[in-house]
Formats: C-alpha cells, structure tokens, sequence
C-alpha cells in the first residue's frame, strides 16, 4: 500500500484537515458565498489554529446563516449579543462585528465592480502557484497580499491583514502553496 504524500500541516489523524486539504485549499473556488464563508473563516483563525476554526465551520454556517451576505449584512447588535453567547464559534465580539462589517463591503464592492471575485481579480488576474519543496520556505504573506489588505483596508474591510489575506488567497486557490511532492499540488 502507498503512502498518499501531502504537505507537512495535514496530519493523517485529523480526516477534516485532510479532505479540506485535499479538495480545498489551493482549489481556484471563486464563487461569491464561498468567497465570504473563506473570509470569516480566515479572519476567525488569525491567532488561532486552522484546526480549530475547520472543526466549527458547520457552526459557523450556522451563526452567520449559511453566509448569506444580504442576512448577515443586516445583523444588529442584538445578533453580536447572541453570537456572542454562542458557545459553538468563536466568540470574539471584534471578529464578529468584522464578519457583519465586512458582508456590507463585498455587497458594496458588489454594486461598483461586479463582484468580489473581479475585485480579487484585479491582484491576482490568474491563481499564483508556488513551487517549494519544504516548509522552511513557505511564506506567511507577500507583496499582493499585502497590497489587497491595505486596499480592502481603505475599502472599509476590518480584521484584513497581510497575513490573514495571504491565508485567505491560499483557501480560495488564487494561491496554490501545495509543495512540490504533495500528490495534490495541480488539482483541478
């Protein structure tokens, strides 16, 4: 029997990790509700493991119902109270209120450019892949993804550093970090 080789992160006792690894990340998914959910969900990991965050993803799609952008837009504080009593997600009221937020600017983003993809689009025109072949090389961010955080920052996004955007163009496949070895790297 062969070993499947992936990248280092992906542990063969966490069976989430590997079908989110195996059939997500680096996956070029530009649809506009999986845009949002990859949104939240990076903006919930920044201090915290991916594990942590993907074990609460069914929970999440809960809380912010289905990540239905024009839903959770209108959410008010009485939501954030409630969310913030939800011992199933994250409660972290910064986060939460950056979840609300940044919903009512893809919707704007939405009105002026088309979509949140043609604004991604715009600094990465086709998926960047990488080509490591160890860890120790792997960045945590680069010049684009720092460029789109400061302008999603100008944009009136919140909870939108270099880092965290970086981890997000990797979750929708505008960046494919797959090591060379990993028998996923060119998935289509």
């Amino acid at each position: 029997m062969t070993e499947t080789k992936r990248c280092p992160w992906c542990t063969d006792s966490d069976t989430l990790m590997q079908k989110y690894h195996d059939h997500e990340w680096g996956k070029l998914n530009l649809d506009e509700k999986h845009l949002y959910e990859m949104l939240v969900l990076e903006s919930f990991q920044s201090g915290l493991s991916w594990s942590t965050v993907l074990h609460k993803r069914s929970n999440f799609r809960k809380a912010f119902n289905d990540f239905d952008l024009l839903t959770v837009a209108k959410m008010d504080e009485t939501d954030i109270t409630r969310l913030m009593q939800d011992s199933s997600i994250i409660r972290n009221r910064m986060k939460i209120t950056a979840a609300i937020n940044n919903a009512k600017m893809i919707l704007k983003i939405e009105v002026t450019q088309g979509s949140f993809a043609q604004y991604l689009q715009q600094f990465v025109k086709t998926p960047i892949v990488h080509h490591f072949e160890n860890t120790e090389s792997l960045p945590t961010t680069n010049s684009v993804a720092t460029d789109l955080a400061r302008q999603m920052k100008k944009d009136g996004f919140s909870f939108v550093g270099p880092v965290t955007i970086y981890s997000y163009l990797q979750s929708i496949g505008l960046i494919n970090d797959h090591l060379e070895y990993c028998v996923f790297k060119y998935h289509g």
